[in-house]
């Protein structure tokens, strides 16, 4: 009795599918956050957060990146920018001296020849940096 107990038990969990990890296929590109840092524009120091493209796999191109930047304290709005193609995005935000910044983003690939952009974009971030 005992066997047949042990092949219906064995019959069993063969018959139970084994669970399998689902991820989501990588971003055909890969793109780098820069953290929040001062810069002068014009005379003015303004903090400068960047998200540039980095590499590709072939046969993907980057299409469009987003830099955003914000003060931690939340008082004051995220200002985000975009860039196309493989140019940098950057965003400038007025500096206020001893805040701490806040950067992030996303970039976003696409496949050679096809209009759309790829559904898998990276998301950067949080960088936080005391100014």
């Amino acid at each position: 009795m005992s066997a047949l107990l042990s092949g219906v038990v064995i019959a069993g969990l063969a018959s139970v599918p084994a669970a399998t990890a689902h991820a989501d296929p990588a971003p055909p590109c890969a793109f780098t956050l820069s953290p929040p840092a001062v810069v002068h524009v014009d005379g003015a120091a303004m903090v400068s957060v960047t998200v540039t493209p980095s590499a590709c796999g072939a046969p993907a191109d980057p299409r469009f990146s987003v830099a955003c930047v914000q003060r931690q304290d939340n008082a004051s709005p995220v200002q985000c920018n975009q860039g196309r193609g493989t140019q940098p995005a950057q965003v400038l935000a007025p500096f206020e001296p001893g805040a701490t910044y806040v950067s992030t983003g996303r970039g976003c690939g696409g496949w050679m020849g096809i209009a759309e952009i790829a559904p898998q974009c990276q998301l950067l971030g949080p960088l936080s940096a005391p100014l």
